[in-house]
Parts: structure tokens; C-alpha cells; sequence
């Protein structure tokens, strides 16, 4: 009985843990400031990284205990579409912080378009998201 509590103990630090470098993680990758400036809501970033913090948390424990929501397929496509920008803001986070365009342009001599780029590269994502779901690719 020790035991377990003490792992339970353990585990739960971890967890805090975690999540806390996570949450400090996209504050340090400046993605919650960013959407906050971008949106002109920056008077409420504290609500943002509490709403991120708890749904860490909430992610973490519907994992462990294998939790599940009866909620209709609208609910699933307003999810899947807020996970896509989640992650999608994730991944150009990481690559600004990597200077990944600047110096992939300036080695292949491109000068312009970096939009274009971009949303390239957002619809091959999203595309080859919708073909794995669609086609039951493993």
C-alpha cells in the first residue's frame, strides 16, 4: 500500500512537472504571447496559459484513465480543426526558432513568396492528414 502511494505521489509530481515545462515551453517559443498579440487580447495571456496548463492536465488525465467524452461528430471536427492550428502554430514556432526559412532561402537563392511557401506547406500538411485518416493508413 506504501508503495503504491508512493509511486502515485511520483507520478503525479512528474505529471506537474511536465506540463509545467510544456506550458513554459510555448511561453519560451512565444506562441501564447504571439496569439495573444495577434488577436489584440494580450490583457488576458494569464487566462491563456492557465487554459493551457489545465488542458495539459485534463489531456494527461484522460490518457492515463482512458476517459472518453459521448460527444457527436461536429464536436470531433471543431477538435480536430483546433488541434491542427495548435500544432500547426507549434510547428512554425519551432521552425522560426531554428531560423529554418531564412537560411533555406538564402541557400537555395529565394528570393520571394514566402508566403505562398508557407500555405504550401500548410495544405501538403493537411492534405496528407486527411489522406492517412481517410485511408486508414497505418
Amino acid at each position: 500500500m506504501g508503495q503504491q502511494i508512493f509511486l502515485g505521489f511520483v507520478g503525479l509530481s512528474s505529471g506537474v512537472i511536465i506540463a509545467g515545462g510544456v506550458a513554459g515551453l510555448m511561453i519560451g517559443l512565444s506562441i501564447i504571447p504571439r496569439y495573444a498579440g495577434v488577436t489584440h487580447t494580450s490583457d488576458r495571456l494569464l487566462l491563456y496559459e492557465d487554459a493551457c496548463v489545465l488542458g495539459i492536465i485534463l489531456g494527461n488525465l484522460f490518457y492515463i484513465f482512458r476517459l472518453s467524452l459521448p460527444l457527436s461528430f461536429p464536436f470531433l471536427l471543431i477538435y480536430g480543426l483546433f488541434s491542427g492550428i495548435f500544432l500547426g502554430g507549434w510547428i512554425l514556432a519551432l521552425a522560426e526558432m531554428a531560423d529554418v526559412f531564412p537560411i533555406f532561402a538564402r541557400r537555395i537563392r529565394f528570393a520571394g513568396g514566402f508566403s505562398s511557401v508557407i500555405l504550401s506547406v500548410a495544405a501538403g500538411k493537411t492534405l496528407g492528414s486527411l489522406l492517412y485518416y481517410f485511408q486508414h493508413w497505418q
